[in-house]
């Protein structure tokens, strides 16, 4: 252990998501050695990103403004949307440049070990923009949701949820993205070439 604000900041660097205690330790000590200017960038952007970033009013991916890029982009197919679990599988699925519809977040996936109930994903938001009631006044006529969730055990049971809802929708197309995803994976980890094929390969649910 050390001492006053250096552990305070191991502490912290810790709790951030894949970086264990020696890597927390290794990042304290750079920004100990390094540059105060540096520090000082560092820390304008993070003020800037809590301050500056929102989530888009349309598909709850990060935006700058009231809406992102793709929901703001009329050249978008308004009738097909691509659910995936957070905004790091949007830039996955946009690398591919097989799919030119419009997103919708979910921010995580279902989880009843971790208390992550549907209330706490944008699952209510979906099913407003499938019925015609969502911010979006162009979205009238969505004729299919690409479940994108991550091949895991989460996001097979946020798709299994999914696909039980959207059965109500008349006349709706819901498909899942092909096999040849490793199983227990993240999208984002997904190389462009395999992610491409699942997606052009997805099959009806």
């Amino acid at each position: 252990m050390f001492e006053g604000p250096v552990q305070d900041l191991i502490d912290e660097l810790g709790r951030l998501p894949g970086v264990g205690p020696k890597s927390a330790q290794r990042i304290a000590f750079h920004l100990l050695a390094a540059d105060p200017a540096d520090v000082t960038r560092l820390q304008e952007v993070l003020q800037r990103v809590k301050q500056g970033v929102r989530f888009c009013d349309v598909c709850n991916n990060v935006s700058e403004n009231e809406r992102c890029r793709y929901c703001a982009d009329a050249r978008r197919d308004p009738t097909v949307l691509c659910v995936v679990e957070e905004p790091k599988d949007v830039l996955a699925v946009e690398r591919t440049r097989e799919f030119k519809g419009r997103y919708h977040v979910l921010g995580g996936a279902l989880d009843p070990l971790g208390g992550i109930g549907p209330d706490l994903l944008t699952i209510r938001e979906l099913l407003a923009r499938l019925g015609g009631t969502g911010p979006a006044p162009d979205e009238t006529d969505i004729a299919e949701v690409i479940i994108a969730t991550d091949p895991n055990t989460e996001g097979e049971a946020t798709a299994t949820y999914l696909v039980r809802l959207l059965r109500d929708f008349p006349g709706l197309t819901v498909t899942r993205l092909a096999s040849g995803l490793p199983m227990g994976g993240d999208l984002e980890f997904a190389d462009e070439l395999t992610l491409g094929r699942a997606l052009a390969g997805r099959r009806a649910l």
